[in-house]
């Protein structure tokens, strides 16, 4: 029973991750074409030379770390997905690939490792996915992974200005962590402490704040940002309700045939 169940997770992942590549191509990777022709080009309003600081902030984007590198394998919209086809003009993004298959391979791996993900989430706490459940198991990971986060780090274009990157990932990781916890109290758990101690928990890393850059003027017009944080959540929305449903109708035929 726990081979199917697993082997159901890595279908449903792949599945979610083909999906997610096709409505980014659709509705994410344009927006971020066009905030690339802005890159280089100096804020509409003049801004005094930058500290060595404000620099640094300035280019978080561009740097990696362990850390950066497990956190962009598993979410979907990330600073370092915005950049993927900053250098592609020598024969890809990555090993020769191009944007599209970068993006295809990195989701493919992303979808898989939240199916497995949820389906252990769902063992331990003992309530399975099923296709009737399936858009609540998606809706609650959105909010955790996605939603929740971004009130205090949203999705950025290239060319906005970010914190240094070692705290905002540390904050994304707090903030997903404590969201989940959350999210479980307050759905599956019937005692008002609970319900309380899980409000308590997806407050909490919103009231201590998420890590801002000291300058925030962009070349990037605010509108595409803002147009690209919608886009982002979005298509996100739609892959995690997407993996709900496909686990859920796998969980149910894989079992009902074991």
């Amino acid at each position: 029973m726990i081979v199917k169940t697993l082997l159901a997770a890595l279908v449903a992942g792949l599945i979610a991750g083909v999906f997610t590549t096709v409505a980014q191509t659709a509705r994410v990777v344009p927006i971020i074409l066009h905030a690339e022709e802005y890159e280089g080009k100096e804020p509409a309003a003049e801004q005094p030379a930058g500290t060595e600081d404000q620099q640094q902030q300035h280019s978080s984007l561009e740097k990696t770390s362990a850390i950066g590198e497990l956190l962009a394998a598993f979410s979907p919209i990330t600073p370092a997905y915005a950049h993927e086809g900053e250098h592609e003009d020598e024969g890809g993004i990555m090993f020769g690939m191009s944007r599209f298959s970068g993006t295809l391979l990195a989701n493919l791996v992303t979808g898989t490792g939240f199916s497995l993900l949820l389906t252990g989430i769902s063992l331990l706490i003992g309530y399975p996915i099923t296709l009737r459940n399936g858009v609540l198991w998606g809706a609650c990971g959105w909010l955790a992974v996605h939603m929740l986060p971004a009130i205090g780090l949203p999705p950025e274009l290239p060319g906005f200005p970010a914190a240094d990157l070692h705290d905002r990932q540390i904050w994304w990781m707090a903030t997903v962590l404590l969201s989940g916890a959350g999210l479980y109290l307050l759905a599956l758990r019937p005692e008002i402490v609970a319900k309380i101690a899980g409000l308590v928990a997806i407050a909490a890393p919103h009231i201590y704040g998420a890590p801002q850059p000291a300058d925030i003027s962009s070349p990037v017009p605010a509108v595409l940002g803002a147009e690209f944080a919608v886009a982002a959540l979005a298509t996100a929305l739609a892959s995690w309700i997407v993996l709900g449903l496909v686990s859920g109708y796998f969980n149910e035929r894989f079992l009902k045939s074991a």
